[in-house]
């Protein structure tokens, strides 16, 4: 009966049957793997990657082997087989790339950034990006180049390029040089752990958040919802500002310019006040100084801790807000004024300071300096924050 039919149609219907059979093969073994995966996480990332790949692939492999199996010949043979070449290199890199995504996102779900103290998972994350981008550029150069070798024209094309590469090879290159350059700082920024992935940076007087970290260029989430994009050279190439470098937790100030009655130990007691009464603080440091005292000012300077770069922004600005409420309803004659003295005062006391309201502000001076007053000293904070900033003695 079959040898009554021309050969073409026994070889299109040899083809149809061969790919009807395997992608029902690679149905079967897709529900299997899709059990798995209810109970392996992984299972369930190759059944929803691999499956569309494989199935390519099956069918192309399948229409290969039934054209081999048939003794079919004519002029369309040769330009069948070697399209079906190009399709089966096609399907294996397709394949391949979609196992290294698979292996991957298995890595990257060990390490999760939504936690605190997540720097290593953060330097972990961000190569893994970085190694992704390369290992899918390699896959598909490496597929190009495999089809063009299909090509007979394309292998003399080639040989002929590579014997005169000379000026060209020196334009080419120069063309490619920023390109080349801003790959080259992609891999760089991964694996030199300068920038990753979620770090709170400022660049160009913007601060954000790194959002992505391609091989080209870098994505910062800014923090009222815009992108910044910026080549992957730039971070290699010129200073920013990374507050996320070491640790998430951050020290921030608040400034405030005042009067010269101010009640400097009230107010310090309010700024405690205001940081017991909020979970912004994480508890490390809550200090009160009087950084300047010039032009009719005095400039008092809030120094405050918390977890994060967000919530240090959101605790600056509740203690900016609580302390120039309190001000106003306690001590307006505190607030920035300007004063002018058209006489003399003679017999004002230094030792105690009297008020626009008659309220006795205590005593001008104090003897020791609280917690409360330091930086670098005082508390456990400030005294590691001294030994890192105090240099190396001679000593030593």
């Amino acid at each position: 009966m079959f040898d009554e039919l021309p050969d073409a149609v026994v070889t299109l219907v040899t083809a149809a049957v061969s790919v009807l059979v395997a992608l029902v093969v690679v149905q079967i073994i897709h529900v299997v793997v899709r059990r798995l995966g209810r109970r392996a996480p992984l299972f369930a990332q190759v059944a929803a990657r691999l499956h569309r790949p494989v199935q390519c692939l099956a069918a192309v492999l399948a229409v290969q082997g039934s054209l081999h199996a048939t003794t079919a010949r004519g002029d369309w043979r040769g330009p069948l087989l070697h399209a079906i070449t190009v399709l089966v290199i096609a399907s294996v890199a397709w394949v391949v790339g979609a196992l290294l995504v698979i292996l991957e996102d298995a890595a990257l779900s060990r390490f999760r950034t939504d936690v605190e103290n997540n720097k290593r998972n953060r330097r972990v994350h961000t190569q893994i990006m970085v190694v992704r981008r390369v290992t899918v550029a390699v896959v598909v150069v490496v597929a190009v180049g495999a089809v063009l070798v299909t090509f007979p024209t394309a292998r003399a094309a080639g040989a002929s390029l590579l014997a005169s590469a000379g000026i060209a090879g020196v334009v080419a290159g120069l063309a490619a040089q920023s390109v080349l350059g801003n790959v080259f700082a992609g891999v760089q920024l991964a694996f030199s752990d300068e920038l990753r992935i979620d770090d709170v940076v400022v660049v160009e007087g913007e601060w954000g958040r790194v959002e992505d970290i391609t091989l080209s260029y870098v994505v910062l989430h800014l923090w009222d919802d815009r992108r910044l994009t910026l080549p992957t050279s730039y971070f290699t190439t010129k200073p920013f500002q990374n507050w996320t470098r070491n640790e998430s937790a951050l020290l921030g100030a608040v400034e405030i310019d005042v009067d010269w009655a101010v009640p400097t130990e009230e107010m310090r007691r309010e700024l405690r006040h205001v940081c017991e009464g909020t979970d912004l603080w994480d508890g490390r440091a809550c200090v009160f100084q009087v950084t300047d005292a010039i032009g009719g000012m005095v400039r008092v300077r809030a120094l405050v801790t918390a977890r994060d770069a967000p919530t240090l922004f959101d605790l600056r600005c509740h203690v900016r807000e609580r302390l120039v409420q309190w001000l106003r309803e306690n001590y307006p004659e505190a607030l920035p004024r300007s004063r002018a003295d058209v006489t003399g005062i003679p017999g004002v006391r230094i030792d105690k300071v009297e008020n626009l309201n008659g309220r006795d502000l205590g005593p001008a001076a104090v003897a020791d300096a609280p917690d409360d007053a330091r930086v670098f000293s005082g508390s456990a904070d400030g005294r590691e924050r001294n030994a890192a900033f105090a240099g190396r003695s001679e000593d030593t």
